[in-house]
């Protein structure tokens, strides 16, 4: 068993919020409740999310991405130069019973990108304390392509960046002293949540960039290079992964497809030291783009569904593990769920219970793969 991130046994990140933590959500919002209140009731929640992580034998925890609404704007709106457009971006999300529409405040860059602080300084700093001796504090950002792909070069003011490239240039570096800051807070452990890399290999996605103008066929090779330009001064003692999906809200999904798109190119040339990818079902594709995976970097297979309760069966997942070391060596690999079980704060459609349950399979899974 590995002793250093990624983990043969790992999770994506975000943990189902507990009744009580969404009631005092609602009171905030509606002025019942301080926000100090508020923190207190979080820190409690987070408290015993990382007991029961713990109890179920991850070597890492998380903070359930508690304290947030969605995986990503509350990141993405704290970096400066980035405000809340009045637009909304729509997605439509598909599950087996039909389509939803998630909708969100859009975002503009209307000055020079830059980090005024450390994000979730605070809530990383709270997290550490917590965790206890031999588990791991793990945080999860999105990563830059994210600014990037909710509005492409729209949501881009041309009188503060006349050319993209001084915006990218400006992004990675806002990006590069993000990671420095939460190193010195001595996180070991940083992922990056990136949903572009896994779109772009749905010809639906591509198809909607190259209508608004962006180069649909290339805007992978550009999201690599800028992830790599804030990576490039990654201070010693730093894993830092980055997780794929194809979108997860209320147990639905927005794309479909295999790695092959982008696969050449992601796997070789991202300076990530793991790749967390989805392969729960069908919709994800085969293990074959895989085969450029690397030596020395880590492919955490998402083969344990968050989309639903029901509990997968170890054979099988041994089986798909073996089926994915005819393409990379099985000291590469790890398990995982295949997302968060709570990207945004609604959550996915399964129980806290169900949600442990699948924790501990893949504890369990892989301390019989990998000993």
């Amino acid at each position: 068993m590995r002793t250093t991130p990624p983990f043969r046994a790992d999770h994506v990140g975000s943990l189902l919020r507990p009744p009580a933590l969404l009631a005092a959500r609602s009171d905030h919002a509606a002025g019942k409740i301080s926000p100090e209140q508020l923190r207190s009731i979080e820190d409690d929640a987070i408290r015993d999310v990382v007991r029961r992580q713990r109890d179920a034998g991850l070597p890492s925890a998380t903070d359930g991405e508690f304290r947030r609404t969605s995986w990503h704007m509350d990141f993405i709106y704290r970096l400066g130069g980035i405000s809340r457009a009045d637009d909304k971006i729509k997605v439509r999300f598909h599950n087996a019973e039909g389509d939803i529409e998630f909708t969100s405040a859009a975002l503009h860059v209307d000055s020079p990108v830059r980090l005024p602080e450390t994000i979730f300084a605070e809530d990383f700093t709270f997290l550490k304390s917590v965790v206890g001796d031999g588990v791991t504090p793990k945080l999860t950002i999105p990563s830059p392509s994210m600014v990037h792909y909710r509005g492409g070069r729209a949501a881009i003011d041309p009188a503060v960046y006349a050319d993209e490239d001084q915006f990218w240039a400006d992004l990675s570096a806002a990006y590069a002293d993000q990671v420095a800051g939460v190193a010195a807070l001595g996180c070991t452990y940083l992922q990056l949540d990136d949903t572009s890399f896994a779109y772009l290999n749905d010809p639906e996605q591509r198809a909607l960039l190259k209508a608004r103008g962006d180069d649909a066929e290339h805007q992978h090779l550009r999201y690599i290079k800028q992830v790599n330009a804030a990576l490039a001064d990654k201070p010693e003692g730093l894993t830092v992964t980055t997780h794929m999906c194809r979108g997860n809200f209320r147990s639905s999904w927005a794309a479909e497809g295999g790695y092959d798109f982008v696969a050449e190119a992601l796997f070789s040339e991202l300076a990530v030291d793991g790749f967390f990818l989805e392969y729960d079902d069908a919709r994800s594709g085969g293990f074959a783009p895989l085969r450029f995976v690397p030596p020395g970097k880590f492919v955490v297979l998402g083969l344990v569904t968050t989309k639903r309760g029901e509990l997968e069966n170890k054979d099988d997942l041994k089986r798909r593990i073996d089926e994915a070391a005819e393409h990379v060596p099985l000291d590469q690999l790890c398990l995982s769920p295949q997302c968060g079980f709570s990207s945004t704060v609604e959550g996915n459609a399964l129980t806290h219970d169900e949600q442990f349950a699948k924790l501990a399979l893949i504890v369990e899974t892989a301390a019989e793969v990998w000993g």
